[in-house]
């Protein structure tokens, strides 16, 4: 039977220079199972590492973790990309590691801050996360169906950091497995403005960097079961699943 599963799969920790320092992954769950949130997806800038720890935050919670990050591409499009399970996401951020250039100034862009489940500091990422690779939008997106991901056009309704605002159009070789607005643009306006991707699908996150915007917009996914595999499906609208907003 089909169940509908309210997700939120743009979600940023405290390792985000931009994100709050109280978006700890254990805060971040915490904030999911009060607004009765059923998948989230950690999601930061240019790196996974706080991945593990929104896993363990997690454990023993009806709260499904999807692994991911968003990436920042060469032509400053950022690109989220999901992952079925912590290893692929590792992968992509080993690659996102060799081509993202600089090192981080805290003063400047602020903290990026590697934390465990209890709410403790591990460490500090030096990398410039905030910054964009030298990987090409579709090298990236490739590699991320080479992991056996799903690849998001992230804010498409945005001037900058999204596809249409960088590029003014979606490459005919690049694929997406879903398009995502931002709160600025509702439904209608998005259906009259993006007419020419209407088969795509569409979703709606927070693209949360405080703890009170997460589950501000949220896709509602219906599912098998609340799995990545299903997820995938609802993209492509296979087989009953289907994700609405």
């Amino acid at each position: 039977m089909l169940t509908t599963f309210r997700a939120d799969m743009h979600v940023h920790t405290c390792l985000s220079p931009c994100g709050d320092l109280l978006m700890s992954p254990k805060k971040i769950i915490a904030r999911a199972l009060e607004q009765r949130i059923d998948i989230v997806a950690i999601t930061d800038h240019n790196s996974a590492e706080n991945v593990s720890a929104a896993l363990n935050a997690a454990a023993g919670s009806p709260i499904v973790v999807v692994p991911g990050m968003e990436v920042c591409t060469s032509e400053e499009i950022h690109v989220l990309a999901l992952f079925e399970n912590l290893s692929p996401a590792l992968e992509l951020q080993h690659l996102v590691y060799d081509h993202l250039p600089g090192e981080n100034d805290p003063e400047v862009f602020g903290e990026q801050i590697i934390a465990n489940e209890r709410d403790q500091v591990e460490g500090y990422e030096r990398k410039l996360l905030i910054g964009a690779t030298d990987l090409s939008l579709k090298s990236v997106v490739d590699e991320i169906h080479r992991l056996e991901g799903a690849a998001i056009a992230s804010h498409i309704d945005r001037e900058s950091y999204s596809v249409l605002g960088q590029l003014g159009f979606i490459p005919r070789d690049v694929r997406f497995e879903a398009l995502e607005l931002s709160v600025n643009i509702t439904n209608d306006d998005a259906r009259k403005n993006f007419s020419t991707y209407a088969g795509y699908t569409f979703i709606r996150n927070s693209d949360a960097h405080v703890l009170s915007d997460i589950g501000k917009q949220t896709t509602a996914l219906l599912l098998e079961k609340p799995s990545f595999g299903e997820i995938r499906m609802a993209f492509g609208a296979e087989e009953g699943r289907n994700a609405n907003i």
